[in-house]
C-alpha cells in the first residue's frame, strides 16, 4: 500500500468512527420528548442548529392520513419540506380545532379541515413558521401571526413557481389573491 493510500484509509476510517459517533449521540440525546421548560427547548434549538431533522409521523384515521400525505407532496414540490421537518415532528387527526402544539412540536389537525389540499398545506407552513419562531424565542405577540402568515404566502408564491399542473397554479393564484384581499397589518 503506497503512503498516500494509507493517509487516505485512515482519514476515512476516523470519518466513519466521528459520524457513528454522532448517530450514537443523536440516539442518546433525540429530540426532546416535549418541547416546554427552557432547558427542552435550549436542548432543541441545539439539535437543530446541529442539522437534527424529523421523521414525520402522521397519527389519525386512513382517511387522514392520506389527505395528510397529498398535503406533504405539495410541501415537498414547494421545496418547503425540510423546513416542515426542521420544526414539527408529528401530524395528528384530532375532534377539535386545527392548531400548533409547541410542547409536542406537532400540529393537531380536524379531518374535516383537510378540504383544501393548497390551503392545508399553507396552514401546516404557518404553524411551522410559528414553531421555529417559539423555539428561536422569538415573542408571538405583535409580530408573530403576520411573519408566519407571510411565510405561508411565500409558500404559495414558491408551490406556484415550482408546479407544473395548471390547475394547482390557479389555485395558487386564488389562494394568494384570497390572502391578499384580508385586512391584515
Amino acid at each position: 500500500m503506497f503512503p498516500e493510500e494509507k493517509i487516505s484509509k485512515s482519514i476515512n476510517e476516523k470519518s466513519k468512527a466521528f459520524f457513528r459517533l454522532f448517530e450514537l449521540r443523536n440516539e442518546k440525546m433525540g429530540f426532546p420528548e416535549r418541547v416546554y421548560t427552557k432547558d427542552e427547548v435550549e436542548q432543541a434549538r441545539e439539535l437543530i442548529e446541529n442539522g437534527y431533522r424529523h421523521d414525520i409521523k402522521i397519527n389519525g384515521t386512513q382517511e387522514f392520513v392520506v389527505k395528510v400525505k397529498e398535503v406533504l407532496d405539495l410541501i415537498k414540490n414547494a421545496g418547503y419540506y425540510d423546513f416542515l421537518r426542521t420544526y414539527i415532528r408529528l401530524v395528528r387527526e384530532i375532534e377539535g380545532l386545527s392548531q400548533l402544539r409547541e410542547e409536542e412540536a406537532a400540529i393537531w389537525f380536524h379531518v374535516k379541515a383537510l378540504d383544501d389540499p393548497i390551503d392545508d398545506a399553507g396552514f401546516i407552513i404557518q404553524k411551522t413558521q410559528q414553531m421555529k419562531d417559539f423555539i428561536e424565542g422569538r415573542l408571538y405577540y405583535e409580530t408573530a401571526e403576520i411573519r408566519a402568515v407571510k411565510k405561508r404566502l411565500e409558500f404559495v408564491e414558491a408551490l406556484k413557481d415550482n408546479t407544473d399542473d395548471p390547475e394547482i397554479k390557479k389555485r395558487c393564484e386564488e389562494n394568494i389573491k384570497k390572502w391578499n384581499e384580508q385586512p391584515f397589518p
